[in-house]
């Protein structure tokens, strides 16, 4: 990764950023945690939550955003497991799709399972496995949109004009970097990820919007509009951002503030049963536990602990009271619970609602709670 080569003009940008200081953590008052959970008692549980949703197929199209979001879950999981049916379970699904994206050429949900690709590009080196993906994004670059992000219109979808976009295509585009060789798509990323944030990142509140529809909205106590899964889908981006951005890429410090800056906040929202709500800002109007916002918060908190970025002694308390409400929604057969159904914005929803993606947060939450276990990482296979 850090053989690539960027332009100068990013370089020199770096030295603009400012306010790079690691923002103060105050987790919520009185938390007591559980227990670390031992390695494998927690890859049963993700095994647990896989299979479960691998023979109850969603009604989702296998290359659309729903079940790409499970994909990433997968993929984490087939680098702890040692059975080999999550990979395998990954290569049929590709091949299935053709190894090719959904059919929308700008649109970042249907770049989603471009992750897989790359990453199982990463393990078998077979040039087919990215060829769909870099045809896609290829396209992007040679048919440039305007940068006019106001979620309005027919053409609102084909710039990262929502906050989830930034899980949804980042991720694929940097991973196509490492694949090829070729920055041209990090500085791709990187240019729309920090246009994206200058539109919707609250610099107050360190939380985004989901998109400008709810500039100016507030919930029932007064308080501002931020959606739980939003900033979960986010979150989770970031760290799959940073996963791969090259530790001397001139950007990286931007990367690592705003997740140091969004996890200081994050934490302090979590409610006291280990969730957050759909409501980031307004818990109260929905109490009802929400598992695939919470999945997103616990897979990036726990993915800064495991790295050094956050502190341990104040952060794990926080995600292992959250893993421990994860299992706690997952019922014996599993499947997830309390998964709020595909949306923009918070809404009440039923108890035993599931969705393909809240099980793909689980399963990134898990195989960072596993490392934070100390649990051993097999050799690549």
């Amino acid at each position: 990764m850090n053989s690539l080569r960027f332009p100068r003009f990013l370089i020199l940008a770096s030295f603009l950023i400012t306010g790079l200081a690691s923002p103060s953590f105050a987790a919520p008052a009185n938390l007591t945690a559980p227990k670390q959970p031992a390695p494998a008692e927690v890859l049963v549980v993700m095994e647990r939550a896989a299979d479960w949703q691998l023979t109850h197929p969603s009604k989702w199209a296998p290359n659309l955003w729903h079940p790409a979001a499970f994909y990433t879950g997968v993929m984490a999981l087939t680098e702890l497991s040692p059975n080999p049916r999550f990979h395998d379970a990954m290569m049929k699904m590709s091949e299935v799709n053709g190894w090719k994206l959904a059919a929308r050429p700008y649109h970042a949900d249907d770049h989603a399972v471009g992750q897989t690709y790359a990453e199982l590009y990463f393990k078998h080196k077979d040039p087919k496995m990215i060829a769909g993906l870099q045809a896609g994004l290829d396209y992007v670059l040679e048919h440039p949109m305007d940068d006019n992000l106001a979620f309005v219109g027919k053409q609102k979808n084909d710039r990262w004009a929502w906050c989830d976009a930034l899980f949804m295509g980042p991720p694929a585009w940097l991973r196509l970097s490492v694949a090829t060789g070729n920055p041209k798509y990090t500085n791709y990323m990187v240019e729309h990820w920090w246009k994206t944030s200058a539109y919707l990142y609250d610099k107050d509140e360190h939380l985004y919007y989901r998109d400008s529809t709810y500039f100016g909205k507030t919930e029932a106590n007064g308080k501002k509009v931020f959606w739980g899964r939003g900033n979960g889908w986010v979150m989770a981006g970031l760290v799959r951002v940073l996963q791969y951005l090259p530790k001397n890429h001139p950007a990286r410090p931007r990367f690592e503030q705003q997740y140091r800056q969004m996890a200081a906040k994050i934490v302090t929202l979590q409610q006291s049963d280990g969730l957050w709500r759909a409501s980031l800002l307004d818990p109260a109007s929905y109490p009802l536990k929400e598992t695939s916002g919470s999945g997103f918060y616990c897979y990036a908190l726990t993915w800064g602990i495991n790295q050094g970025m956050l502190d341990r002694a104040t952060v794990e308390p926080v995600v292992l009271k959250t893993w421990a409400a994860l299992v706690a929604c997952l019922q014996p057969d599993g499947k997830l619970t309390h998964v709020q159904p595909v949306g923009a914005d918070p809404k009440a929803f039923p108890e035993d609602s599931t969705e393909i993606y809240g099980v793909g947060a689980l399963l990134l939450a898990g195989s960072e709670i596993y490392r934070l276990g100390g649990g051993a990482v097999p050799a690549a296979r």
